[in-house]
């Protein structure tokens, strides 16, 4: 459901970063925000009745945030925006999920990491994947690359397939489920599309509906999560149903917990990051010679994109677990923090021009989208290396790309994420 453009708001009093449409005018909010009110209190909307909710929007009160489990948890429900009440399979297997990736002990989490995530999906293991996903980037551009007219909807069909086609080779699963696991993965983001304010809160019809959803998600993975503990392959779900973690092999629920992670992580952010990128390269087409002149820039070009157009613009929260002032604001104990990764990015004091796409700029890979620290997101080597490959054969197969012209409004899908409905592109084939 595309949603009408808001107006953009011109002063503090104006700015509603939940405001249905406001997707469109984030970044002016953001400036405001960082100039008059880099906290910002939201009256009513903390964790019980009575306590307020705050925005964060400087880099520096962020990352000191994110580095301060025990000040600053997370709600309790987390990063999945879910709240575990009722017992039945469902929640279990979402607890399971929550207790791995959200626990605030810092080094059961760097073990978590070390062992079960990063030999396939971290920054050491990524680069195993490269010949799979180069396979899949030029078979994308085979299927329109010699097309009359040259025109693609790129969102549709490039940065949408790719990370659905990389995480269901990496997770195990049969490419044929990918129609049904796209329908999955879209109901895992739900809460982050459709819901509303700052707690990405649902209807009770709405939950209900996304709930069977994940069910249906969970009661899949379950099943291949069994077949493959008795014959396992080379595939992330098979690795965690043989590794030995802590001493002792993880239950079912464990696994299924950390691949319904790995599958929520490995798709929507890495779409929204390629398409942002194209529409960079769209709007500056010297920023494409520059790139197609000098590939080992590409990289650079990357980290810059995923700042200026960061997907995860609003993705996390914490709540304060003692009274705390930051920036001359007092925040009591049991107050939510929405962190603004996206106005991170964004801060002039840590990216001067922040809007401006500088591939010398020194400091860009140190960007908020993934988060930071241990508990940077833990499929942030995946994301890079199908983005940087992705650009490497564009470059390498493209002599250049334009908006069509008449079919692009540049709209964005609502919620706290940031990523384009559509991107209509006319290309030329490389000679």
């Amino acid at each position: 459901m595309i949603e009408a453009v808001a107006e953009c708001p011109v002063n503090l009093e104006e700015i509603d970063l939940f405001k249905a449409g406001q997707q469109e005018h984030w970044f002016e909010s953001y400036k405001i925000l960082h100039e008059e009110a880099p906290v910002m209190r939201i009256p009513g909307e903390g964790t019980t009745p009575g306590t307020d909710g705050f925005i964060i929007t400087k880099y520096d009160d962020i990352a000191m945030i994110i580095r301060d489990p025990y000040t600053f948890p997370q709600p309790s429900y987390g990063g999945a925006g879910l709240e575990v009440e009722e017992e039945d399979d469902h929640s279990v297997l979402l607890d399971a999920m929550a207790r791995n990736t959200l626990r605030p002990n810092m080094e059961l989490h760097k073990q978590h990491r070390i062992q079960l995530t990063d030999p396939w999906v971290g920054a050491t293991g990524a680069p195993r994947h490269r010949p799979m996903v180069t396979r899949f980037v030029d078979e994308l551009i085979d299927n329109w690359i010699d097309r009359e007219p040259a025109e693609i909807d790129f969102v549709e069909e490039f940065a949408a397939p790719l990370p659905q086609m990389v995480m269901t080779t990496i997770l195990g699963f049969p490419f044929e489920d990918m129609p049904q696991l796209r329908i999955w993965g879209q109901a895992q983001v739900r809460r982050f599309v459709y819901g509303k304010g700052h707690r990405n809160l649902m209807s009770d019809e709405e939950e209900a509906d996304n709930a069977r959803d994940l069910g249906d998600f969970m009661q899949y993975v379950q099943s291949h999560v069994t077949k493959k503990r008795q014959d396992p392959q080379d595939d992330m779900t098979s690795f965690l149903t043989q590794v030995e973690y802590m001493g002792r092999k993880l239950t079912d629920s464990e696994v299924v917990g950390v691949v319904f992670g790995m599958h929520i992580g490995g798709l929507e952010t890495t779409q929204y990051a390629i398409a942002a990128e194209a529409e960079l390269l769209g709007r500056d087409p010297e920023l494409w010679n520059t790139l197609k002149a000098d590939r080992s820039k590409i990289r650079f070009f990357v980290e810059e994109g995923m700042r200026i157009q960061a997907p995860t613009q609003g993705l996390s929260t914490r709540m304060t677990a003692k009274d705390v002032e930051l920036r001359g604001v007092t925040i009591p104990k049991g107050s939510i923090l929405h962190l603004r990764y996206g106005a991170a990015n964004h801060d002039p004091e840590e990216y001067p021009c922040p809007a401006d796409v500088d591939l010398s700029r020194p400091n860009t890979g140190r960007h908020m989208t993934f988060s930071q620290g241990i508990r940077v997101c833990p499929g942030a080597g995946i994301s890079r290396l199908e983005q940087n490959i992705a650009w490497e054969r564009l470059f390498e197969r493209l002599d250049g790309i334009s908006f069509t012209p008449g079919k692009n409004d540049f709209r964005h899908q609502p919620g706290i994420m940031l990523g384009l409905w559509d991107l209509h592109l006319n290309f030329e084939k490389a000679k």
